[in-house]
């Protein structure tokens, strides 16, 4: 009788370990948090960077999504295996690590994940009219849309109007990010194609190479936030050529 309580005690404990809850936060409570607290969300794999080791660690950037809001984590480990063949694109996961901001991008750091049954891919918001707008930030990491939008002349650092630049500044070359600038209405915008998302043998690079100022374009991405709102685009289609 002795093992026998011994052992419903054991299998008693053992079921309240296995239903230890998991304080997940709403998108609003993650809103909410501090900088620099930690938290818990559930959310959907949209799109992701480039996996690589970082000293010695597998490490990733995932843009995610779920019905509520949208969630940057940044440099999450991950094993190669699990990159390519778990945390794929649509994929339900729980990921734990902590909030904090750089430049005003809001993203979660030192992120551990559980992947869950589930899948779900965001439809982009199209956010044209709103990107003047005070609270466009709400809108912060979510899969967005552009529409009508008209390409306008960068400048590189010599002082030379090209429709693109490598790097901000057009000091690199093929294979860095491509910035470039889009007008609507009478205010302009800057955009990027982040080379560790889509790099120069996408489709989204290849179209911002081949563009013209003066090209009326629909644009998707992710709206990244440094020092202000600046997409990740990842696709572009010319609607009207320039004249």
């Amino acid at each position: 009788m002795k093992r026998v309580l011994i052992a419903l005690l054991a299998l008693t404990l053992l079921l309240v370990g296995c239903g230890e809850k998991v304080d997940v936060m709403t998108y609003t409570e993650y809103a909410a948090a501090d900088l620099e607290s930690k938290v818990t969300v559930e959310t959907y794999i949209q799109a992701k960077q480039g996996w690589w080791e970082k000293d010695g660690v597998g490490v990733a950037t995932f843009y995610t999504e779920n019905e509520d809001g949208a969630f940057f984590i940044y440099e999450m480990p991950c094993s190669k295996d699990d990159y390519d063949n778990k945390l794929k694109i649509g994929a339900k996961i729980r990921v734990s690590g902590v909030k904090t901001a750089w430049e005003g991008e809001v993203e979660i750091i030192d992120a551990t994940y559980e992947v869950l049954k589930g899948e779900w891919k965001a439809t982009a918001t199209d956010i044209t009219d709103k990107l003047a707008d005070e609270k466009l930030i709400d809108y912060q990491n979510r899969f967005v849309a552009f529409k009508g939008m008209t390409i306008a002349a960068s400048t590189d650092k010599d002082g030379n109007e090209k429709a693109y630049l490598y790097n901000w500044d057009g000091s690199g070359e093929q294979g860095n990010d491509l910035y470039f600038n889009a007008t609507v209405g009478e205010k302009t915008y800057s955009f990027c194609v982040e080379s560790y998302l889509c790099g120069s043998d996408t489709d989204v690079y290849k179209a911002v190479e081949a563009l013209k100022v003066g090209d009326v374009v629909d644009m998707e991405g992710f709206l990244y936030w440094y020092k202000g709102a600046q997409p990740h685009v990842t696709s572009l289609k010319v609607t009207t050529p320039a004249a």
